[in-house]
């Protein structure tokens, strides 16, 4: 069983096409699919189910993809690990965000660190805060930036607090509402709400807010992309509540202080094995010593 061909199959799930997998992994198709059947029958076993249509994973497929994973990661690690000893630090890095990170100005640590090793590959992947806690604890991304209310805190993973900020309410210049210096939560309550899925981080901030006020609220709109999210506000489809230092970024729309507003937590995490050195040059361009870092508990 080699390498590559443990690649291609976790490129095949990927993409669930082996035309795309075969573009993604820079080999003609006809030469992905025959070391796929050459594994398949050194294991016995399908892997995929193939149709004129769509690639999905066999049952056997499914059972072999997480270890084929775990060994392309350590094999990758190993190659990360001799560059690092001889003082290069080059591979993957994988990083995690919320839409509505504030607290680093990621975009320039990111210009840095590429400018500083430019040897390494990095991945960007736009999240939910609980799913990003999760993707950091399996080791699919390496370092992740996170948006919780002060009542939490990550589990299970290395963190360390960046920033706390308190959430506005975001309305359409046009808004009854523009106007108003300051509002309450009461007076928000009567409003048609835009706002993040249920049971994720980012809403749960609200969520809490208005139930510990003993307020509901409507909310008509769900969106997973807070750009998307600010500007069904400016169409004037409803109300949102963001973070004061995110909406700084956003046009259209107009910002009103809520006077009991709830709060949140920025963390950038990192998981409870040891770092690769790509995150730890990372976490060493944002000023985050790894080794002396608290742990999630």
């Amino acid at each position: 069983m080699e390498l590559q061909q443990m690649r291609y199959v976790v490129t095949v799930a990927e993409t669930n096409s082996f035309t795309r997998a075969a573009e993604r992994c820079l080999v003609v198709q006809s030469a992905l699919s025959h070391q796929i059947a050459r594994l398949e029958r050194e294991l016995g076993a399908k892997l995929f189910e193939r149709t004129s249509r769509k690639v999905r994973l066999t049952p056997a497929g499914a059972a072999f993809l997480p270890a084929a994973r775990q060994c392309l990661d350590a094999a990758e690690r190993a190659v990360t690990e001799v560059a690092a000893a001889i003082g290069e630090v080059r591979g993957r890095l994988a990083v995690g965000l919320i839409p509505t990170v504030a607290a680093v100005d990621l975009p320039g640590a990111l210009r840095d660190f590429h400018k500083q090793y430019p040897a390494v590959r990095i991945n960007l992947s736009v999240g939910a805060s609980d799913d990003l806690v999760e993707q950091v604890k399996q080791g699919i991304i390496e370092v992740a930036f996170l948006g919780l209310p002060t009542t939490a805190r990550p589990q299970g993973v290395n963190a360390r607090e960046l920033a706390r900020d308190r959430l506005v309410a975001v309305v359409a210049p046009d808004h009854p509402l523009a106007e108003e210096q300051a509002v309450d939560l009461r007076r928000l309550s009567s409003e048609v709400f835009v706002d993040l899925p249920a049971k994720t981080a980012g809403r749960a901030q609200s969520d809490q807010a208005f139930t510990s006020a003993g307020l509901s609220r409507d909310v008509a709109f769900e969106v997973t992309n807070a750009d998307y999210l600010a500007r069904l506000v400016g169409q004037g489809l409803g109300v949102a509540m963001l973070p004061s230092a995110y909406v700084a970024q956003l046009t259209g729309v107009t910002t009103i202080e809520v006077t009991d507003a709830p709060a949140r937590v920025e963390y950038v995490i990192w998981g409870r094995v040891s770092s690769t050195p790509p995150a730890t040059a990372f976490l060493s361009i944002l000023d985050i010593p790894v080794e002396s870092d608290e742990e999630g508990s």
